[in-house]
């Protein structure tokens, strides 16, 4: 099995210790941060979805413009922009940054954040509707002659688009979402189910909770893990660097942060970081819990800390269940993301060919005796 790396850009310098600042879309940031993950040896960047944020499609289209083989992973709500029309522009994406596309399936967790734009459907509904979508997007991109549709979202009559996607037999979908209607839809359309960093143990169940839902249509689903790695030279100075990431978040968002009661988050995914947090804020050697308690673990916000052969032995340890993706970003983005092409990606990478290399020579020795 090979690994995958994917990193996340913004437009703008920001993060849970940086406050925004600058314009809302700073050209040369966005240049500077794709650039910065291509030259650190990433497959993709993840463009993300904010009901506040820049449009991702024009994002995407300029950070493939301003680089040569990075992959791009854009997120995508579904209900806001009809499959059909999505179909077709995500179908012209793929042509003009040369089959270098994948879409990650958002159906959305937060109900206030999916009211903004207008939505104010129920979570399971969302769900519901993302099936049909996913499923109308892949019918789009496959079709040869015009397809008509009557669902319980959407219909549509003699619907054709001249426009397929570069990549066949269609565009990568990434999906995540814990809950069981997640589950189920993750099992029927998913090329990659995404986790965000969860113990070993609860991760192990949900790679498995997958895998079976998969299982009941044909199909097999790769996995993807996402975390916050926090590295330095040294393990004492790693958690230092974390006590200090803390502190600074403290200092940002002042007592609504620092232990006052919190809404619980309509994600289940965001539940279940709660949840962990909960247990203790150190799990499994170094996955950090401190800033999903402090945050109300509204993303991806657990880390792993230590020095890079530190971390990288607990990546180790999620690809042993199945993860062969991982989606890494830092507390400070650009410098993070250079730091991890500079330590960590090189060395899991190594670590997992020695890995591999070792099977494939105990293979052939079998096969030869």
């Amino acid at each position: 099995m090979s690994v995958e790396f994917i990193g996340m850009i913004g437009t703008q310098p920001a993060s849970e210790i940086h406050p925004p600042r600058g314009p809302a879309i700073d050209v040369d940031y966005v240049r500077r941060f794709a650039q910065a993950h291509e030259e650190s040896g990433f497959d993709r960047i993840l463009i993300g979805y904010f009901s506040n944020g820049a449009d991702g499609f024009i994002v995407a289209q300029y950070a493939a413009f301003v680089t040569e083989k990075l992959g791009l992973m854009l997120a995508h709500r579904p209900g806001f922009v009809a499959p059909t029309v999505a179909a077709r522009k995500l179908a012209t994406l793929d042509h003009f940054s040369g089959g270098r596309l994948a879409v990650h399936i958002i159906s959305g967790g937060d109900d206030g954040e999916q009211r903004k734009d207008g939505d104010f459907i129920t979570h399971d509904e969302r769900y519901e509707r993302t099936d049909e979508y996913v499923e109308i997007l892949r019918r789009i991109w496959t079709a040869d002659k015009p397809i008509d549709h009557e669902g319980e979202y959407y219909k549509f009559t003699r619907s054709f688009s001249d426009v397929k996607p570069l990549q066949k037999p269609h565009i990568p979908i990434y999906f995540g979402g814990s809950s069981d209607a997640a589950i189920a839809i993750a099992g029927k359309h998913a090329d990659v189910y995404a986790l965000w960093g969860e113990p070993l143990a609860e991760a192990a169940k949900t790679i498995a909770r997958v895998r079976a839902s998969a299982a009941r249509h044909g199909r097999t689903v790769r996995f993807s893990l996402s975390t916050r790695p926090i590295l330095a030279s040294t393990e004492d100075a790693a958690w230092a660097r974390a006590r200090r990431i803390i502190e600074t978040i403290s200092e940002i968002r002042g007592q609504a942060m620092s232990g006052a009661p919190a809404k619980t988050p309509g994600a289940v995914g965001s539940q279940r970081l709660l949840a962990a947090a909960a247990e203790g804020e150190v799990l499994d050697q170094r996955l950090w819990t401190a800033v999903a308690a402090a945050t109300g673990a509204r993303g991806n916000t657990t880390a792993l800390v230590g020095t890079p052969e530190q971390v990288a032995e607990s990546m180790l340890a999620y690809y042993d269940l199945g993860v062969t993706t991982f989606l890494i970003r830092g507390f400070d983005p650009l410098e993070d993301a250079i730091d991890y092409g500079r330590e960590l990606i090189p060395l899991v990478r190594r670590e997992i060919a020695e890995r591999e290399g070792h099977k494939g020579v105990a293979v052939a020795g079998r096969v030869a005796g």
